[in-house]
């Protein structure tokens, strides 16, 4: 193809309008509040273990009501999930707790499929959100750790067990 057939279009400005809109496109990525940490079957305790805070006005049962066992999703976070974790194969179970050191904290973890949705709020006597479940598909998880009430502002540690 001659150049002189492309002239009449760098002249109106329409192909670089196009380069322009395709160069402005975002690159949808995997963004959260405190990183991204990948597990594999037998990982290290230290692996599994990573550090936030609390804050958001964000309520979480506006991503999920109920959750795949039909408990209820309740708390408020930030909008962008807290962590990204990735399983780098399937897990018959994990546990992930929260501690807040008592304070009333609660959780959500979106699976790789949207619609796969775990929510968990107090540990049996404690108010510090914990879940406990079998059937963690390998793929990436979004995890929200949220209070039950609006903006407060919470210190915690975020553990995974096998």
């Amino acid at each position: 193809m001659k150049y002189s057939r492309l002239l009449p279009y760098f002249r109106g400005g329409w192909l670089l309008a196009v380069f322009a809109v395709v160069n402005a496109t975002p690159v949808i990525a995997e963004t959260s509040n405190f990183g991204a940490f990948n597990l594999s079957p037998g990982f290290e305790l230290v692996k599994g273990k990573v550090a936030g805070y609390t804050g958001g006005s964000y309520p979480l049962s506006a991503m999920s009501n109920r959750d795949r066992e039909r408990k209820v999703c309740i708390g408020f976070a930030d909008p962008k999930p807290d962590h990204i974790m990735i399983l780098e194969k399937d897990f018959s179970h994990l546990k992930i707790l929260v501690n807040s050191r008592g304070y009333d904290t609660t959780l959500l973890i979106q699976g790789p499929d949207e619609n796969n949705i775990r929510c968990g709020d107090d540990t049996g006597k404690k108010k510090d959100a914990s879940v406990d479940d079998r059937d963690w598909k390998k793929g990436t998880y979004r995890i929200w750790v949220g209070t039950f009430n609006p903006g407060v502002e919470r210190k915690y540690t975020l553990t995974v067990q096998q």
